[in-house]
């Protein structure tokens, strides 16, 4: 998992991550942090595994580590994280030894990871979709009557 190390080194990586922790310092409900990403990422290969879509590992690691880079500047400037994401990740991946084509693989399922559409897909999108839902502790959370999550979409149960 080289590539993946050298992402978590990233000067850029590790400057979006400290905008997003300062950005969400106060936030009561779920942060969009290094937990988080890494969450997404577990959750994400195991999907992977059990589902045996396929996708390599450092793709659904370098996709879930860089998924919500961009929340701090949907906080900023109302674009969406999504699509602030989609424009960060490019870089860090080309400087990280991903080729061009995984790098639009990733893009990709960072651009589609709130479009529901893609929730089935046997695909890294499809995966990251999944994972990032998944990766929410709602039974746990101590503010979860006050969280505008939807009751059918919140984390009643552990599945992974």
């Amino acid at each position: 998992m080289d590539r993946i190390d050298k992402i978590l080194k990233h000067d850029l990586f590790l400057y979006h991550l400290k905008q997003n922790n300062a950005a969400e310092a106060d936030r009561r409900f779920c942060r969009h942090n290094i937990a988080h990403f890494l969450d997404v990422a577990r959750i994400g290969e195991i999907i992977n595994l059990e589902e045996n879509i396929g996708v390599d590992r450092e793709l659904v690691y370098g996709a879930a580590l860089l998924h919500d880079m961009g929340r701090h500047i949907q906080y900023e400037e109302g674009t969406s994280h999504e699509k602030a994401g989609g424009e960060i990740a490019p870089g860090i991946l080309a400087d990280c030894g991903y080729t061009a084509e995984e790098i639009d693989i990733i893009t990709d399922a960072i651009l589609h990871h709130r479009d529901k559409s893609i929730m089935e897909e046997k695909s890294l999108r499809g995966i990251l979709y999944r994972a990032d839902k998944a990766s929410r502790a709602c039974f746990m959370c101590d503010v979860e009557e006050e969280c505008n999550w939807k009751r059918e979409k919140k984390n009643t149960v552990i599945k992974y």
